[in-house]
């Protein structure tokens, strides 16, 4: 099995299941006993997902996908790390995948855990989870600088969010000489987008290799919009 689509073909195939589910006229495409069987003897995803661990966020069900549709790889807060970017990469060099999907969510607890971190008298986390969302504090610093805040309460989850998603994405493209070069190649193409819990939408927020996905500006800067790269 060969991978045909382009990475705007690819990331079209998601929108349009994300929009089925949000319809609520899901067609839960390859969840049949003969795709189970074709699939016994190798796999050629659509696309990767790389996502928050959050129970609310099941990649195949958000964008309607079914079995070998997606490679999907997730921890808490979406954060980069070693084992995430191996796994990133075996999708796009060995599994030839066209899209990385990096996709955040709002009410994320490990942005939550991440804003209440930055206060002065903020009680200590269990190491390994302080650990994991560590990276996202400094998207929650930049973000009650631009407020003029002084405090936690003044830092909003929403904006901290996407920003941490951009940094993602950014931090993505810095660890791997690999999966850069594929963007470069024009094989690849990387979306960032935030899942709306209570919508069900995944909207863009930053796209690396794909023209007009309709990025999300909302509480970005004019200066430091995102788009295609």
């Amino acid at each position: 099995m060969t991978v045909t689509l382009t990475p705007a073909e690819a990331w079209q195939e998601m929108l349009e299941g994300n929009r089925r589910f949000v319809a609520g006229e899901p067609a839960h495409p390859h969840q049949d006993v003969e795709k189970r069987h074709s699939l016994a003897e190798g796999q050629a995803p659509m696309a990767t997902l790389f996502g928050c661990s959050d129970s609310r966020l099941a990649a195949e069900i958000i964008f309607d996908k079914g079995l070998g549709d997606l490679f999907v790889v997730r921890n808490a807060g979406q954060v980069i790390g070693e084992s995430i970017v191996a796994s990133l990469e075996y999708a796009v060099e060995i599994l030839r995948v066209p899209l990385i999907v990096v996709l955040a969510h709002d009410s994320c607890g490990a942005v939550r855990a991440a804003i209440d971190g930055t206060a002065i008298d903020a009680a200590p986390l269990p190491a390994g989870i302080w650990k994991l969302v560590a990276p996202i504090v400094p998207a929650a610093r930049k973000v009650l600088a631009e407020s003029g805040g002084t405090t936690v309460a003044d830092i909003d989850p929403e904006l901290v969010g996407k920003e941490h998603l951009r940094n993602t994405v950014h931090d993505l493209l810095q660890s791997s000489e690999l999966i850069s070069a594929a963007v470069d190649e024009g094989r690849l193409g990387i979306v960032g987008a935030n899942y709306r819990l209570a919508e069900g939408t995944a909207v863009p927020v930053i796209a690396v290799g794909i023209e007009d996905v309709g990025i999300d500006t909302q509480g970005i800067a004019p200066e430091s919009k995102e788009g295609s790269q």
